[in-house]
């Protein structure tokens, strides 16, 4: 995948965003816990940065992938790792299943909003006892004349207590667990649904994500997301967008964690020079460099074939656990050249060290990333 102009003018624009609009109040963020996403949204609206690939006709630019990757990869420069995440929530994990199979009625009350930055989306599929095992949710919607009757909890919702509304999964019937599950949008501010305090987490500190809880929460069966039953397969197409989204969004940060590290050693002095004029960490960060391109070859790679309509499940699957591994690789390998200052939480190192520790975790772990690459490659049936 080569860059275009145009891919360079949009890099060029989210560039000067974080530098402008997110970089100056991300130590606040940090500290409250949580960051003000309808005006950062609507800011990002405006810029038509919400809706990189969504259709024209709701407010999208229409453009293809690629410029969703550029806009995950200069998001990753920002020195809070929950901004971004919660950015690309907005635009590349609660909305793309909206955007492609919801009805057009649906996408206007919804999608358009979320696209102008006026509504925030978040996902909500994971549970207490359901995160990668997603066939294992127990949340259901039953029908209850023309509404579903929606009764249940998700768990680790990412902008849950800014929402305006959740894409949520629940089992709309019994049977095949693959086949008995539909996505529904459920609008925050209905009776039933309640939200716990903010979870207190390791990293992502500035992204607000709770717990969210759905007492008989009447919905319409309009708001239902594509056909019936077809809700795990929606799903796992949506997860494509996030996998890819999310291994982009580490490059930039893995970077900016390398040149950091460099600009520290080489002001640092140990024995009587400079801790970079050492070889083992002049050696050891090229290698990380090294380590980056290479998994930038293969999220390009991943994306050129998803933009041509290809069935990417398998270089998603790896991009993802690639840049979830290697991000702990770099992070931790970087703050070691730190010294006592890497354990302080002031530095950079330090944030990016917690933050990106998630990526390994969230939208699938490791262990299920290896579980898809296994099947998809006939080690497993």
């Amino acid at each position: 995948m080569r860059l275009s102009a145009e891919h360079l003018e949009l890099r060029n624009t989210v560039r000067r965003f974080v530098a402008a609009e997110l970089e100056p109040n991300v130590e606040r963020w940090e500290a409250d816990g949580i960051f003000p996403a309808h005006d950062v949204f609507g800011k990002l609206g405006a810029l038509g940065l919400l809706g990189i690939s969504k259709p024209e006709r709701y407010g999208g630019l229409g453009l293809d992938f690629s410029y969703e990757v550029v806009l995950a990869e200069e998001l990753g420069a920002c020195t809070s790792g929950g901004v971004g995440m919660a950015i690309g929530v907005q635009s590349n994990m609660a909305t793309p299943a909206l955007a492609r199979f919801g009805s057009d009625e649906l996408r206007e009350e919804f999608l358009r909003p979320a696209v102008a930055g006026q509504y925030v989306a978040s996902l909500a599929v994971s549970e207490p006892q359901a995160g990668s095992d997603v066939a294992g949710i127990q949340t259901r919607a039953d029908k209850d004349g023309g509404d579903y009757r929606i009764t249940g909890t998700k768990m680790w919702i990412t902008s849950g207590s800014q929402a305006d509304f959740y894409c949520l999964l629940a089992n709309t019937s019994d049977g095949d667990k693959h086949r008995n599950k539909s996505l529904i949008v459920v609008p925050a501010k209905l009776p039933g649904v309640s939200v716990s305090t903010k979870l207190d987490k390791l990293g992502m500190r500035s992204s607000d994500t709770v717990q969210i809880f759905f007492d008989g929460v009447r919905v319409p069966q309009r708001y239902r997301i594509g056909d019936e039953g077809h809700g795990f397969r929606l799903q796992m197409m949506q997860f494509q967008d996030e996998r890819l989204y999310g291994a982009a969004s580490t490059l930039r940060a893995m970077e900016r964690c390398i040149d950091e590290t460099a600009a520290y050693c080489a002001q640092r002095e140990a024995f009587g020079k400079r801790v970079l004029d050492n070889q083992v960490v002049q050696f050891r960060l090229s290698e990380l460099r090294t380590e980056v391109a290479a998994l930038r070859a293969l999220v390009y790679d991943a994306t050129e074939a998803f933009v041509a309509g290809e069935d990417v499940t398998l270089l998603a699957s790896m991009a993802k656990l690639k840049s979830g591994r290697l991000a702990r690789e770099v992070t931790d390998s970087c703050l070691q050249y730190w010294g006592g200052m890497g354990y302080m939480t002031e530095t950079v190192v330090n944030r990016l060290y917690r933050d990106m520790r998630l990526v390994s975790i969230g939208a699938g772990s490791d262990e299920m990333m290896l579980g898809i690459i296994a099947k998809l490659t006939g080690l497993a049936r």
